[in-house]
């Protein structure tokens, strides 16, 4: 009875005694994870208040399209920069009315427009054809007045368009152009611009190769001298033009200082002189164009690579004469005549300002091209007019944005393809000469403005030759 007693009172104690302080109970537990979740709650709310009230700072929309883009500019280091202001930001909403005005979107193609408003006026101590710029100086003998010419012509306008990657050409970038201005040859009267398709093809392209079908600039002699007139000297030494073609190029890069470039161009006959008297007919087969070239040293933007090239072109045109009874020549229908060049470019950066670029060519029949003075087939002979010339011209950068240019060319066709009879064609062209210097200031990335001083003398064979010396301005806005 003693020992049951004695066990009745331990567990008596024991059950009275209180729980450890240090254990909560389940209930508690539960508590305290509730109230972490509804504070993580909260703070995450704050954060999504903070961001719409400050919206994150967006790359700059550029105009170029999409698929072309250089790399984005580095961010802003605000710590190096101090705090930035509420216009270095834009909402989403305001980005996507930039992007809207800067360009159209079609599926996958995206439309960019662009222009040049140009306006030039010049001063010419006697005539020149056409005027408004200047091609070859008429003969005292035909046309000895001086002139005043202003011209709003030049203006261009066109869109770049780039369209999708083509997975059939390894991924290759697809895009054309579309490009006009207004020196359109049956324009009228000086402010009655005709329209003048200058570019209209589509390409596929990347690092390794391209692709063209349309119009656009010759592969050969593709260099033109510093000058700021819309011709760039064409008939007195710089020959190349534009036509519709399916060109390829391919380009090889053996190391960082070198790379090699081929081309190639099938084209259509374009209509040669005598456009008012001679008729023209297809040819059976194209004209054929190909240039080889090469650039040497660093493409890192600091100093242009010097760059070299020979070129070449072989073709066919087809003509329909009138009688010419001066010479004793009867009308002939479907006449074929051969046309051919060899040409030589090259462009010599000296130093980051400094450089030299030039051109020579030598060919036949090359009228179409811009060469002999624009003179392709005699009339009185009905032979074909063969001619040499090329120009060189050197340009320094005086500042950032300012440079000087300066050069020379000719034109000298063989004075033994330029016989006439009397009552014939005509007296001929047998020699054209430019001397040019400038200077060219950019006033904004956009706005250039530009003054140039040169001289003229085209030789006859039966006529004086005529000399001009012409003042020009130019002003040109990109857009």
């Amino acid at each position: 009875m003693k020992y049951l007693l004695a066990i009745v009172l331990v567990l008596t104690s024991l059950c009275a005694a209180p729980l450890p302080a240090n254990e909560p109970t389940t209930d508690e537990a539960f508590g305290d994870q509730l109230n972490n979740l509804e504070a993580q709650a909260r703070a995450l709310h704050a954060e999504v208040e903070w961001l719409r009230n400050n919206p994150i700072r967006l790359p700059q929309v550029m105009t170029t399209p999409t698929s072309m883009l250089e790399p984005a500019a580095p961010p802003i280091d605000v710590q190096a920069t101090g705090p930035l202001s509420e216009e270095h930001y834009f909402s989403l909403d305001a980005l996507r009315a930039e992007m809207r005005k800067l360009a159209w979107t079609k599926g996958d193609f995206r439309i960019v427009p662009y222009g040049i408003l140009w306006g030039n006026s010049a001063y010419q101590t006697e005539r020149t054809n056409p005027g408004s710029y200047t091609l070859y100086v008429f003969s005292p003998d035909t046309q000895g007045e001086d002139e005043f010419v202003a011209d709003g012509r030049n203006t261009r306008l066109g869109i770049d368009i780039a369209g999708p990657r083509l997975w059939a050409f390894a991924c290759a970038k697809s895009g054309g152009r579309i490009e006009i201005d207004f020196q359109g040859n049956f324009a009228g009267t000086e402010n009655k611009g005709g329209l003048l398709l200058r570019h209209a093809y589509w390409e596929i392209k990347n690092e390794d190769f391209r692709l063209l079908a349309g119009q656009t600039w010759d592969v050969v002699a593709p260099v033109n001298p510093g000058t700021i007139m819309y011709s760039v000297c064409w008939a007195g030494g710089n020959i190349g033009y534009r036509r519709a073609q399916l060109r390829y190029e391919r380009y090889w890069r053996p190391s960082d200082t070198f790379m090699l470039t081929a081309q190639t161009s099938l084209n259509s006959n374009i209509v040669s002189d005598h456009v008012n008297i001679v008729g023209r007919g297809p040819a059976s087969w194209p004209l054929v164009e190909g240039r080889l070239a090469a650039a040497l040293g660093p493409r890192d933007g600091h100093i242009k690579p010097i760059q070299f090239g020979v070129s070449a072109h072989i073709g066919e045109q087809i003509y329909d004469l009138p009688a010419n009874p001066a010479a004793g020549l009867p009308a002939v229908d479907d006449l074929a005549r051969r046309t051919w060049s060899f040409n030589f470019d090259m462009v010599f950066p000296i130093t980051e300002r400094l450089g030299v670029k030039g051109e020579f060519f030598t060919g036949e029949n090359i009228s179409t091209f811009l060469g002999g003075i624009l003179q392709g087939v005699n009339l009185d002979t009905r032979k074909t007019i063969r001619t040499t010339g090329g120009w060189v011209s050197m340009w320094y950068d005086l500042a950032d944005d300012w440079q000087t240019n300066v050069g020379y060319g000719l034109d000298d066709p063989f004075n033994q393809d330029l016989v006439t009879v009397p009552g014939g064609a005509g007296a001929m062209r047998s020699y054209n000469q430019f001397i040019f210097a400038n200077v060219i200031y950019n006033v904004t990335d956009k706005f250039t403005m530009g003054l140039e001083v040169s001289s003229w003398e085209t030789h006859y064979t039966t006529l004086r030759p005529g000399e001009a010396v012409r003042f020009e301005y130019m002003g040109k806005y990109a857009f």
